[in-house]
């Protein structure tokens, strides 16, 4: 799932950047991934198992689309649905915001990816993390565009999920009182994606802003 050794270094130092610096939104391209660490308890806990020590921690992902007036939007999977919401917004939400760009030789798969996320509208949000149960989570709704971009086949990979904490081996507590409040267990060792796992593909390349 490690795919090269120094792209954790890179996501660091691209991370900071992007913190501390103004951002050119004109480099951006419809398409371009945002990457999140959020600040949330749920953010939280979605980095501590799904990220090794040393790595950029991200807790969601979003992809950049222009709306009808060329004005920057995103659209994401967050709150009770799939939805767009204006970039300003975004980046506020999140304590690192990290852009990253699919590399030149996949970026003819844009537009159709684009498309599917926008035929996704209003499609509820997935709280139970579960692949193919007609909801979306944040890079669930990513990994299916680019599914579907490449006419069926895995564009991102699937994993088995899992929910332990790598440093205790056990769920962590905000694990437990979230699928308590579901009624249904941990789905343990289930197929699935997470924003982590996509931002260390070899098919993205960062792009920094300043």
């Amino acid at each position: 799932m490690r795919h090269i050794t120094h792209y954790p270094l890179y996501l660091a130092l691209y991370a900071l950047l992007l913190s501390g610096c103004g951002r050119e939104k004109d480099e951006w391209q419809a398409g371009d991934l945002l990457f999140q660490s959020l600040r949330s308890e749920l953010g939280s806990a979605i980095e501590e198992v799904t990220t090794d020590a040393g790595e950029t921690a991200f807790s969601h992902v979003g992809m950049l689309v222009a709306d009808s007036c060329g004005r920057w939007q995103v659209i994401e999977a967050t709150g009770s649905r799939v939805c767009l919401t204006p970039v300003d917004s975004f980046l506020q939400r999140g304590v690192t915001t990290v852009a990253a760009r699919v590399r030149v030789e996949y970026r003819s798969l844009l537009p159709a990816a684009i498309a599917f996320a926008m035929r996704q509208l209003g499609t509820p949000y997935d709280d139970a993390y579960l692949y193919n149960n007609g909801k979306y989570y944040c890079s669930e709704l990513i990994y299916d565009a680019f599914l579907f971009a490449n006419h069926g086949r895995p564009f991102f990979p699937l994993e088995p999920m899992t929910f332990k904490s790598p440093v205790t081996g056990t769920f962590p507590d905000e694990w437990i009182r979230h699928y308590d409040a579901l009624g249904i267990p941990v789905p343990e060792g289930e197929p699935g994606c997470n924003p982590g796992g996509l931002a260390r593909s070899e098919k993205l390349e960062i792009r920094i802003k300043h």
